[in-house]
C-alpha cells in the first residue's frame, strides 16, 4: 500500500466489493492495514440487478463485512436482467446467432461497468473518500494483457492495468495486482471468512472467462504476460514523463477548452494526450494518424477534434473541439457536464429550466468582442434559457454575478498530463510462493 500514497495520517478508504474471494479479501486486508493506522475501511457492494439472486447476495457481503467491524453500503443498480437459460438456449440456434448473443454481453458488460463506476463514484464523493481499491489480481492482469494482445493493442495498451491513477474525484488503486489469485482464497479460508461466486465468471461465452480458463490450463504463460506488462509498464510510465514534460514546457491549455500547440512537430505521445482531452475521448485516437498529424501539423479533423493555424493569437496550432462532435445540451444542474468535457460545480445555482449547450450561431454576437476564432467561439459552453442567452461564462457575458452563478469548467474525462502510469512487478513476488501458491497473506504492506 505504501507505494501508492501518499495516504492522510487516518486513511479512510473504500472498496469495490463484488462479494467475491477476491474483493473480500482485499476489504479485509485493507481493513487491518488502515486500522493500524487508526483509519478505517468502507465496502460499496454492487448489485447490478441483472441475476435474481444478486440483491440477497449484496445483503449477506454487508453482513458478513459488518461481523468483521467493517462498514458496508449496498448500492443497487436497475440493469436490464439476464437472459433465462431457456432464453439462452434458443438464441444460440445458429452461429450468427451465437455472435449477436456474445455482442450483446460484451456490450451489456460494458453498461454494467460503467454504471457500477457511476454508483461508486458518487458513494466516495458522498463518504468523503478518495481513495478507492479495486481487487484486480494477478489472474486480471495477465487476462488483460492477454485479451490487449489479440486485439494487437500498441506499448501503451500491453502495460496492462495500472496500479494507481487518478481521475477528477479518486484515486484508483490496485494494491493486488503481484497477488495471485490462489493466495487471496487461501487467506479467506485462514480468516474462517465466506465469499460469493458470481456464475459470469465461468461463462465460456464471454471472452475474459474463456482466457482464464486457456491461462488455467497453460499455467506457465501467466508469469510471462505479468513480466510482459511490467516492462511495458515501465516504458509507459517514462514515455508519459516525457509527455508532461512536453506539455508543461511547450502547450498552453485555456479554460475554454482548447490548446495551443507551438510551431513545428508534436510528439505523438502528447498530441494523443491532447486530443483526447480537447475531443472528450475516454480512449486515445489512432496512433498512424496521430503521428502523421503531429510530423507534420497541419490544418485537419482527427477523434472529434480540429487543429488550425493559430493565426492572429500566434505562432504555431490552435487544438479545439470539431464542432459537428459537440454534444446536445443538457439541463444546467448542478454537477452537469456537457460534450463530456465542462462541468458546472455542485455549487453552482443556475436558473430554472436552463440548458448548458453550445453558443453555436450566438457566437456571431461576440466576434468582435473577443480575440478568439470563430471556431472556437461556436463550440464555447452557454447557459440558456429557452432561445435566450443566459450566460457565457468564458466571455464574461452578460456580467460578473451572471457568470459566478454558473462557472462552467473545463474538465475532460481524461486530462492531457495527470498522474504517470504506476507499473506493478511482473510476476508475484518469493513471498507469495509462486504463481499456484496458497499460502495466506496477511497484510498488505
Amino acid at each position: 500500500m505504501d507505494p501508492l500514497g501518499p495516504f492522510e495520517p487516518k486513511p479512510r478508504l473504500a472498496v469495490a466489493v463484488s462479494g467475491g474471494a477476491d474483493s473480500v479479501a482485499l476489504t479485509l486486508l485493507a481493513a487491518a492495514w488502515a486500522r493500524e493506522r487508526g483509519g478505517s475501511v468502507h465496502g460499496l457492494v454492487v448489485d447490478h440487478g441483472i441475476r435474481p439472486e444478486a440483491a440477497s447476495e449484496a445483503s449477506v457481503t454487508v453482513a458478513r463485512l459488518g461481523a468483521r467491524a467493517i462498514g458496508a453500503t449496498s448500492l443497487r443498480l436497475a440493469l436490464a436482467p439476464a437472459l433465462s437459460r431457456g432464453e439462452r438456449e434458443g438464441s444460440t440456434a445458429c452461429p450468427l446467432s451465437r455472435l449477436r448473443e456474445r455482442d450483446e454481453m460484451r456490450v451489456s458488460a460494458e453498461r454494467a461497468r460503467a454504471a457500477r463506476y457511476a454508483a461508486i463514484e458518487s458513494a466516495c464523493i458522498g463518504l468523503g473518500i478518495v481513495h478507492l481499491l479495486l481487487g484486480h489480481h494477478a489472474g486480471d492482469q495477465a487476462e488483460t494483457v492477454l485479451m490487449r494482445r489479440l486485439s494487437r493493442s500498441g506499448p501503451a495498451g500491453l502495460a496492462g492495468m495500472a496500479a494507481l491513477r487518478e481521475t477528477m474525484y479518486l484515486r484508483l488503486l490496485r494494491p493486488l495486482l503481484p497477488v495471485p489469485p490462489a493466495r487471496l482464497r487461501a487467506t479467506l479460508r485462514a480468516a474462517g471468512m465466506d465469499w460469493v461466486d458470481d456464475p459470469s465468471n465461468t461463462d465460456l461465452r464471454a471472452l475474459r472467462p474463456r482466457l482464464r480458463t486457456k491461462l488455467a490450463d497453460c499455467n506457465s504463460e501467466a508469469p510471462g504476460l505479468l513480466a510482459e506488462a511490467a516492462e511495458y509498464g515501465n516504458r509507459r510510465a517514462r514515455a508519459e514523463g516525457e509527455v508532461a514534460r512536453f506539455l508543461a514546457r511547450q502547450v498552453t491549455i485555456t479554460p475554454e477548452g482548447f490548446a495551443v500547440l507551438p510551431p513545428g512537430p508534436v510528439p505523438e505521445g502528447a498530441l494523443s494526450a491532447l486530443i483526447q482531452a480537447i475531443g472528450g475521448r475516454p480512449f486515445p485516437p489512432p496512433r498512424e494518424q496521430t503521428a502523421r498529424l503531429g510530423a507534420c501539423p497541419c490544418p485537419a479533423t482527427l477523434a472529434g477534434t480540429r487543429l488550425l493555424s493559430a493565426g492572429r493569437i500566434g505562432p504555431g496550432f490552435l487544438l479545439m473541439r470539431e464542432e459537428r462532435e459537440v454534444g446536445d445540451p443538457v439541463p444546467a444542474s448542478p454537477g452537469a457536464v456537457w460534450d463530456n468535457r465542462f462541468r458546472l460545480p455542485a455549487s453552482a445555482s443556475p436558473p430554472p429550466g436552463a440548458e448548458l449547450g453550445p453558443l453555436a450561431a450566438d457566437s456571431v454576437r461576440f466576434r468582435r468582442l473577443s480575440n478568439l476564432p470563430s471556431a472556437i467561439l461556436r463550440v464555447l459552453p452557454a447557459i440558456r434559457c429557452g432561445s435566450a442567452l443566459f450566460a457565457v461564462p468564458h466571455l464574461g457575458y452578460p456580467d460578473a454575478a451572471s457568470c459566478a452563478r454558473v462557472p462552467v469548467l473545463f474538465s475532460p474525462p481524461r486530462p492531457a498530463a495527470c498522474a504517470r502510469f504506476f507499473p506493478v512487478p511482473g510476476q508475484p513476488s518469493a513471498a507469495c510462493g509462486g504463481w499456484g501458491c496458497e499460502r495466506t497473506g496477511g497484510s498488505l504492506c
